[in-house]
């Protein structure tokens, strides 16, 4: 059993090695003197419930115990120390966007839009690979520079500059413990040319990926949320039916544009950014989210009730 004062003497590999037999106190020093910086988090209780001690916590065992825990998080496994001493039974949590980024699938829903997009299932990913305790799973890439996206794919989210995962060995409120299927590596994989695509689109689309009023004056929440399916309809579309479900996303999404709910540049620039990421070629889907959108207006939508 490694103790806490050998870890200032092992090399990166020991240390690496080391993390499948280590609690957290102990582990989250060894991730610091690699150089990753640790968050502690609260922990689940025994009985259920978080040691927040806020009966309707949303996320258990799942937010960090310090205020500021972006310019906080420390790689110095001396502060790290003091931390579990104060806090022995925290769980840990990695900043990502440092030393990694990561894309987070949550259960089969995350996986299968992984398998359509990437064509992998998580266990053959080239790098790290992290199994949560709640059944979902974390890719580790080199960083990218890019901030956090949720929603990128169905029940994927991507964790990038300043964000936070819940690292092993923490233990989830199931009872499961957070685990390496594929274990913590100094060099990580790049980010496929595709899923960078998607992080970061074109200039000419990330200048309208900001939320705008529409031309109704209406709270674009209702169009957001649509904007948001059909986007990722799109980006997990298999061969031969990408352009297919291109023009049916531009033709749904243009009937709320005509219906003054969403904002027609800001849905060209989604859903071209999503189609260039799941390699559609650039001046077809151009052509086919201006039919779909010219489709749609000529069948204006709104909600029922008239909200958006």
């Amino acid at each position: 059993m490694i103790g806490t004062g050998d870890l200032g003497r092992l090399g990166p590999g020991d240390l690496l090695a080391a993390l499948g037999e280590l609690g957290c106190a102990r582990a989250a020093q060894a991730y610091a003197a690699l150089g990753f910086p640790v968050v502690p988090m609260h922990a689940t209780r025994p009985g259920g419930g978080c040691s927040c001690l806020d009966p309707a916590c949303p996320d258990p065992g799942k937010h960090p115990r310090l205020r500021g825990w972006q310019r906080l998080a420390a790689t110095d496994p001396a502060v790290v120390g003091q931390w579990w001493r104060r806090w022995s039974a925290a769980n840990l949590a990695l900043m990502t966007g440092r030393r990694f980024d990561v894309l987070d699938l949550d259960g089969e829903q995350g996986v299968e839009a992984v398998r359509a997009f990437l064509s992998i299932a998580p266990t053959e990913h080239p790098g790290p690979v992290a199994r949560t305790g709640g059944g979902g799973w974390h890719l580790l890439y080199a960083p990218t520079g890019q901030g956090n996206r949720v929603g990128l794919l169905p029940g994927v989210d991507w964790r990038g500059r300043n964000g936070l995962i819940v690292a092993p060995p923490s233990q989830h409120t199931s009872g499961h413990r957070y685990r390496w299927v594929r274990p913590l590596t100094a060099t990580l994989p790049q980010v496929p040319a595709g899923l960078r695509r998607m992080l970061a689109p074109p200039a000419a689309a990330r200048t309208t990926l900001s939320p705008a009023p529409t031309a109704a004056g209406h709270s674009s929440g209702y169009g957001r949320a649509a904007l948001a399916r059909e986007r990722a309809a799109v980006a997990v579309a298999p061969p031969g039916r990408r352009n297919a479900t291109l023009n049916r996303a531009a033709f749904n999404l243009g009937q709320l544009v005509a219906g003054g709910v969403l904002d027609s540049n800001e849905v060209q620039a989604v859903l071209l950014a999503a189609a260039l990421g799941a390699g559609n070629p650039e001046a077809k889907a151009r052509a086919t989210i201006k039919s779909g959108l010219r489709g749609g207006a000529a069948k204006p939508r709104r909600r029922r009730d008239g909200a958006a």
